[in-house]
């Protein structure tokens, strides 16, 4: 893509909203990194929202691909990467991500 705002409008974005209160900005960050790296191409941004509450939730575009509450916990960057790739494009391989 060659990054103008046609092209990049056409990319989604990706929000992860954190909880302050329980000091979890590392994680979140860790995790956009995570993205960022496999998908940089492929991504509009990867924005880091603060929230409270215990609240942590990682959405693409409308689509929310993980919350805390509903998920159990957290997720492994395994499973957050192909939760994306499969909104993204499902036929993509991750490579490693993807062998058993």
């Amino acid at each position: 893509m060659d990054g103008t705002p046609e092209t990049a409008a056409a990319r989604p974005r990706v929000a992860i909203t954190y909880c302050t209160q329980c000091n979890w900005l590392l994680r979140a960050a860790w995790m956009a990194q995570e993205l960022l790296s496999t998908f940089g191409d492929d991504l509009r941004e990867v924005a880091l929202i603060p929230g409270t509450g215990g609240h942590f939730a990682i959405e693409i575009e409308d689509a929310t691909i993980w919350e805390r509450k509903r998920d159990g916990g957290f997720p492994d960057i395994k499973t957050l990467k192909q939760r994306v790739r499969d909104r993204l494009d499902p036929t993509r391989d991750l490579g490693h991500i993807d062998r058993p």
